[in-house]
């Protein structure tokens, strides 16, 4: 029995409806779901171990003095996330870029406990604990929160260059740049020690994404 042409039409329309309600409702769910499931990648060298399991590259144990003259492991940092950069106080360049950057964080995840920042400094000879008190201070850091901390400046450029994979050296002849060469980048960690990103850390746009992916590893 054939069906009256308003019939018909009413019943296309509403096809039409419930194929835009279909569209619409995946839309809101690739967008609601998209950033949640994204997933950060791991950065470095990886391996496959005796039982087929992937191990991907991470921070070994490490041993620095910081402001307070106390020593910091890597147990301050068990179960936290934390993003570390290098530095040194008499930087004229990149370094108050940094740490303007890096204060956005901070004020971003203040006294989060799943959050935790370490400056290391490249130039252990003129930054004493004492200079860095004295510079976590000008900064307004009041929590232990951020972490600055010195040591042996050989330890300081191993552990920039060979596990957090940044450059950080000494040159004379860099005399614009303080008599150091150092990278601008901030290094995300997760919870197992493993690098999850890096980003440049004198670029607003470069720590909004920094921002984003702490956001997403704290969920995890």
């Amino acid at each position: 029995m054939l069906q009256p042409r308003s019939s018909l039409k009413n019943t296309n329309n509403m096809r039409k409806l419930l194929g835009f309600s279909i569209i619409g409702f995946m839309a809101l769910v690739i967008f609601s779901c998209g950033d949640s499931d994204r997933k950060l990648p791991y950065i470095g060298e990886r391996e496959v171990d005796a039982k087929g399991d992937t191990v991907y590259h991470s921070i070994p144990d490490f041993k620095f003095i910081n402001q307070d003259g106390d020593t910091i492991t890597q147990e301050f940092f068990k179960n936290k996330i934390y993003i570390t950069d290098f530095f040194f106080t008499s930087c004229p360049t990149i370094c108050p870029v940094m740490k303007t950057q890096m204060l956005r964080v901070y004020e971003k995840f203040k006294d989060n406990p799943g959050l935790a920042i370490l400056s290391h400094t490249i130039d252990p000879r003129h930054d004493s604990v004492s200079v860095l008190k004295s510079y976590k201070k000008r900064l307004g850091i009041d929590s232990e929160q951020w972490q600055f901390v010195t040591g042996e400046q050989e330890k300081i450029y191993e552990i920039a260059q060979k596990s957090y994979m940044v450059s950080a050296m000494e040159d004379k002849e860099a005399i614009d740049d303080g008599g150091f060469v150092h990278s601008g980048a901030f290094v995300l960690v997760d919870k197992n020690r493993n690098i999850r990103g890096v980003y440049d850390g004198t670029k607003e746009k470069e720590v909004n994404k920094l921002i984003k992916d702490i956001e997403l590893l704290l969920k995890k």
